[in-house]
């Protein structure tokens, strides 16, 4: 009797899937940190892999799917940081400024984030449906979510304390995500370095100091929080 022809489990199978994912993802990031996001290519990440782009696109339905679930291990790692920021016993008002600090920080420390985040923001809804799968957009979702939570759950404390506006309070979930993406804009601007400016001879571009656009994006979110 011939001996029997073993054959790989579906386990095997699944768990080798996960680990070229994560291969392909990890290329990716290392490209952006490297490149910026414009300037990664799925070529370029199937190199670095040592696969061909149809390989990339057997575990990623699109481009979008592959930078947004990207984007989620920057998330992840903006999370590690944010979780340990505020202090429990501080004011409302002293673990925004913290959130708020770790965040525009965080943005700063890696453009390339910065760039990922922006560009997915700019994309509709439906057009992320079309191009990301349900799977990808919950993991996008719940990961962004556990931030936005944090940072809602300060409002909604601060809401009640009267350091920060009602809306803070019965809509917190809806500020949080307009703080986010306020504070990306904000930080795009150290990005750009300057700053327009008008006078009586017209209008005049200038640059500015990253510390100044830091601290000027913290302070927008505080006050925007406060209802100013």
């Amino acid at each position: 009797m011939s001996p029997a022809r073993l054959t790989p489990g579906r386990g095997g199978a699944a768990s080798r899937r996960r680990e070229r994912q994560q291969e392909i993802l990890a290329a990716t990031r290392a490209l952006f940190d490297a490149r910026g996001v414009r300037d990664a290519q799925i070529d370029d990440v199937a190199k670095a892999v040592g696969v061909n782009r149809a390989i990339v696109y057997r575990h990623f339905a699109s481009k979008d799917e592959l930078f947004g679930l990207v984007l989620v291990d920057y998330l992840t790692e903006l999370d590690a940081q944010m979780a340990a920021a505020p202090h429990p016993g501080d004011t409302p008002q002293t673990q925004l400024r913290a959130l708020a600090e770790v965040f525009v920080d965080f943005c700063l420390d890696h453009p390339a984030f910065l760039d990922c985040a922006l560009s997915l923001l700019r994309r509709p809804g439906s057009e992320l449906l079309g191009e990301m799968s349900e799977q990808a957009l919950f993991t996008l979702g719940r990961t962004m979510g556990t931030s936005l939570g944090r940072i809602a759950e300060v409002l909604r404390q601060g809401s009640a304390a009267g350091a920060f506006c009602p809306e803070a309070s019965d809509d917190a979930d809806l500020l949080a995500n307009v703080l986010y993406a306020q504070g990306l804009g904000a930080v795009h601007l150290a990005r750009a370095g300057f700053v327009v400016t008008a006078d009586g001879s017209g209008s005049h571009f200038g640059p500015v100091a990253v510390d100044r656009v830091r601290e000027a994006a913290v302070r927008g979110i505080l006050a925007t929080a406060r209802g100013i």
